[in-house]
C-alpha cells in the first residue's frame, strides 16, 4: 500500500501492509511500527543499509506487533529511526531526518523518530517504538504527542532488535489519551487494573536542569495534574546528582549494546554516521568491572524510586529539558547528555512513564513525564485520559 509520506516517516526500503483481524477492541485503527520489531517475510534495517543487508527475513513477527494485529489494528508499514536505535536525535545518515510536524525546523527526537512523526503527522492512529533510554518519550515531548514507555518486561520484546536488553521497552504513541489507553488495555491486559493515585510527588532535581522558560511553561500543566490528584510534595531523587545515574545508564547500555552486536560490528565493519559510530567504539572500551559498578548504581537507585514512590504515588517532572533543538544541533554531545540525565531515570529504575502533550514555548511542544511504580502502567494511561490538557 503506497503511503503519502510528507514527513519521511516510512521506510522505503519494504511495503509493509496487514489487516488486522475483524471486530476486534482496536477494530479500525490504522498503526505503524518502527523498523527494529520483526515482521514475518521481511528484513528489519534498524536504520543501517548494512543490517540489512547481513540479515535474513524473519520468520516470525514481533510479539507486540501480532497483538495489535489479533485486536484489529491495521499495521500500515515500518517506520525510520535512528541507526541500531542508538541516540536521540532522530537523525540518520543514510536516511535522513523525519519532519516533526509540530515544529518542522526542529528535530524530531528519537530513537523512534519515524513513529512519532507519523502519528504526530496523522498518518497513523499510532504506532510502536521503543524505548530504552528515551526513545518514545523524548520524540512524543518535541512532537506534542503522547507516548509511554511502559514497565519493564511488561510488553514482551520477543522479535524486537535488542538495543541493550536490560532496558529496551515496546512503547507507543498516539495523538490522543483515549487512543493511548485502549492501546494499552491490549498491551498491557495482565497488569493490574487502574487505581486512584493518592499522592503526587514533584521531582526538584529534573526541574532544575530544565530551561527556564519551559520551566515556567510547564508549570500550569503541574497545577492540573495537581487538581486531579491532590497536593504535590516536593522531593529531590539523586543527593549525589542525575548525572551519576545518567552515567550508569550509559554505561549499562554501551556493555549491553556492544554484547549484542560487537560481532556482528567486528565480521561486517558496517558504514555507520559519526555519531553511531563513536557511541560503539566508546561500547566496546567498556569492562565488566565498569558493567558490574553501574549495575549497583542501578539497584541503589531502583531501591531509591521504590521507596518515594511508594502505592498510590505518581511523579511529574519535565520530559525533556528543553523543546527540540534545530535540526542541525540535535545530534550535538551536550544536548544528548542533557536529555539522558531526565530520562535514564525511569530507564535506569525500569519504572513506568508517560509522556503528556503540555505546553508550548515559541510555538513548540514540549511533553510533562509522569512516573508511576512498577507495574502501574494502566493508572497512568488513566490519569492521562483524565487530565488531558
Amino acid at each position: 500500500m503506497a503511503i503519502n509520506d510528507p514527513f519521511g516517516a516510512f521506510c522505503k526500503h519494504c511495503d509493509v501492509s496487514i489487516r488486522g483481524r475483524r471486530n476486534g477492541p482496536l477494530a479500525g485503527l490504522t498503526f505503524a511500527a518502527k523498523d527494529n520489531f520483526d515482521v514475518a517475510g521481511f528484513v528489519c534495517c534498524a536504520g543501517n543499509p548494512d543490517w540489512l543487508r547481513t540479515h535474513p527475513a524473519a520468520t516470525a513477527t514481533a510479539v507486540a506487533i501480532t497483538a495489535l494485529l489479533d485486536a484489529g489494528a491495521d499495521l500500515i508499514g515500518k517506520t525510520t529511526l535512528v541507526e541500531m536505535a542508538y541516540g536521540l536525535s532522530g537523525d540518520n545518515v543514510h536516511y535522513g531526518m523525519p519532519i516533526n510536524p509540530r515544529a518542522p525546523q526542529r528535530a524530531t527526537g528519537g530513537s523512534s523518530s519515524g513513529s512519532a512523526a507519523a502519528v504526530a503527522g496523522e498518518l497513523c492512529d499510532f504506532a510502536l517504538g521503543s524505548d530504552t533510554g528515551g526513545s518514545v518519550r523524548v520524540p512524543a515531548s518535541f512532537c506534542g504527542i503522547f507516548g509511554i514507555r511502559p514497565t519493564y518486561g511488561a510488553v514482551p520484546t520477543t522479535g524486537l532488535v535488542p538495543h541493550a536488553h536490560t532496558a529496551d521497552t515496546a512503547g507507543w504513541f498516539a495523538r490522543d489519551a483515549t487512543t493511548l489507553r485502549r492501546v494499552g488495555e491490549v498491551l498491557l491486559s495482565h497488569l493490574p487494573p487502574p487505581q486512584a493515585p493518592q499522592r503526587l510527588l514533584v521531582l526538584d532535581d529534573p526541574i532544575v536542569l530544565t530551561q527556564v522558560r519551559e520551566r515556567a511553561a510547564l508549570d500550569m500543566a503541574l497545577r492540573r495534574v495537581g487538581e486531579a490528584i491532590g497536593v504535590a510534595h516536593h522531593v529531590t531523587l539523586s543527593p549525589q546528582g542525575l548525572e551519576h545515574w545518567r552515567d550508569a545508564h550509559s554505561t549499562i547500555t554501551g556493555f549491553e549494546a556492544w554484547s549484542n552486536h560487537g560481532a556482528w560490528f567486528e565480521k561486517f565493519r558496517p558504514n555507520f554516521g559519526p555519531a553511531t559510530a563513536e557511541r560503539y567504539q566508546a561500547a566496546s572500551r567498556v569492562t565488566r568491572e565498569q558493567y558490574q559498578a553501574a549495575l549497583k548504581v542501578r539497584e541503589d537507585a531502583r531501591a531509591r524510586l521504590d521507596a518515594v514512590l511508594g502505592a498510590g504515588t505518581v511523579a511529574c517532572m519535565p520530559m525533556t529539558p528543553f523543546i527540540a533543538p534545530l535540526r542541525a544541533e540535535a545530534d550535538s554531545p551536550e544536548c544528548r547528555a542533557a536529555m539522558l540525565v531526565l530520562t535514564s531515570i525511569s530507564s535506569l529504575c525500569g519504572l513506568p512513564q508517560i509522556c503528556i502533550p503540555a505546553a508550548t514555548v515559541d510555538g513548540c511542544p514540549i511533553g510533562l513525564g509522569i512516573m508511576a511504580p512498577r507495574g502501574w502502567d494502566r493508572t497512568l494511561l488513566q490519569l492521562a485520559e483524565r487530565i488531558e490538557l
